[in-house]
């Protein structure tokens, strides 16, 4: 069965429906919940989820906010904390670490902290049983794709391009997803312009997608209720999860 992983901003709009948005997607298919830190530059996302982020921190979004959120949602949903390695660093680490993993959270992704710079926290991560999620891109040599994934935990984020998420770009990813296979045995995740459209492709020799703006596109329709929104949201995690299996 491949997995699929699911990225919400959190708190966005508001804290009690990011609490049922994630358990209802636990509940339709999706694997892997992936909490979003709201930030004030998220680079490596698209234009659909920086809008989410930004109206998130005009919302008034705190850090307590996420581990409000993910107390109640962790236990019940695989949950991990994705954000901009900045939003996690002024918690300071090695409180954090710790604190994250007593709320039942099984690991991060860092997408602005390179491997090399994840090194040091390396030790962090591991004595507290949590993942730091290995990126790789297609501009990655051989021997650069070795190395990032040598220690890979939980799975290894494939991005499914060059250049940001929600892009529908097309390419063939099998030589990609080769050389990744060759080097290690964990899972390997598509992420980047994964949609319900999209899905069946990018997965092909891939063990799971992660999806984002697919979902942040149906949160941002003002016009939905919030159980509307739940509604789509739930739909489409369960067409995709058909989709890919």
């Amino acid at each position: 069965m491949k997995k699929l992983v699911a990225y919400i901003t959190s708190a966005y709009p508001e804290k009690s429906f990011s609490i049922d948005l994630s358990l209802a997607l636990g509940e339709n298919g999706v694997d892997t919940l992936e909490l979003g830190v709201p930030f004030s530059d998220p680079v490596a996302d698209g234009p659909l989820i920086e809008k989410a982020n930004h109206k998130a921190l005009e919302l008034g979004f705190k850090f307590k906010h996420l581990l409000e959120i993910s107390e109640i949602v962790a236990p019940k949903v695989d949950t991990l904390w994705m954000g901009y390695f900045n939003s996690f660093y002024q918690q300071d680490m090695d409180k954090l670490l710790p604190l994250a993993s007593k709320l039942g959270i099984n690991g991060f992704i860092i997408p602005d902290l390179p491997h090399e710079e994840a090194l040091p926290y390396s030790d962090l991560f591991k004595a507290n049983s949590l993942s730091n999620i290995s990126f790789v891109a297609p501009t990655d040599s051989d021997e650069r794709i070795k190395e990032v994934v040598s220690d890979a935990q939980k799975f290894i984020y494939m991005v499914a391009y060059t250049g940001i998420t929600g892009s529908g770009q097309a390419e063939d990813l099998q030589p990609f997803l080769s050389s990744i296979k060759k080097h290690s045995s964990t899972p390997v995740y598509v992420g980047f312009g994964v949609n319900a459209k999209t899905a069946k492709d990018k997965v092909e020799g891939a063990d799971g997608v992660i999806v984002g703006s697919a979902f942040i596109d149906i949160l941002l329709k003002e016009t939905l209720s919030y159980s509307d929104k739940i509604k789509q949201c739930s739909e489409l995690a369960q067409i995709i999860k058909n989709e890919i299996n």
